[in-house]
């Protein structure tokens, strides 16, 4: 069993930027890509950004390319989304998730195991 704690959301202005964490708690970090996915008002759920077990490789959905990176400490069970540029429309509830799965699941939320509880990220512009 892995428990994932997220934090660092909050109310951001239009252009500001915002660092989410994700703590994991349970079995060994470093077995699990990493996951980061929203829910914004009256939306499904979508994928933001993956993250290889070792951190070598990570993934991205176009709306947040070259805005948002994700990263990870597997010695402190942690992974990070660093929002810059931020706009009104990621505006959402941000998720992360664990998966013992491959790198090539990484956009395929069924295929997660574990989430966490979602952290709000408000916008304004």
């Amino acid at each position: 069993q892995v428990q994932l704690v997220e934090s660092g959301g909050g109310l951001m202005q239009a252009g500001g930027s915002l660092r989410l964490s994700c703590t994991a708690s349970g079995r060994t970090f470093s077995a699990y890509v990493m996951g980061w996915f929203r829910q914004g008002p009256g939306k499904e759920r979508e994928f933001v950004a993956g993250i290889s077990r070792s951190g070598g490789r990570s993934y991205y959905a176009d709306s947040v390319k070259g805005r948002f990176t994700i990263s990870r400490d597997n010695a402190k069970n942690t992974v990070y989304l660093q929002m810059n540029s931020l706009k009104p429309e990621d505006t959402a509830v941000y998720y992360c998730a664990a998966g013992a799965i491959p790198d090539y699941y990484t956009n395929n939320e069924d295929r997660y195991d574990y989430w966490g509880q979602g952290t709000q990220v408000t916008v304004s512009s």
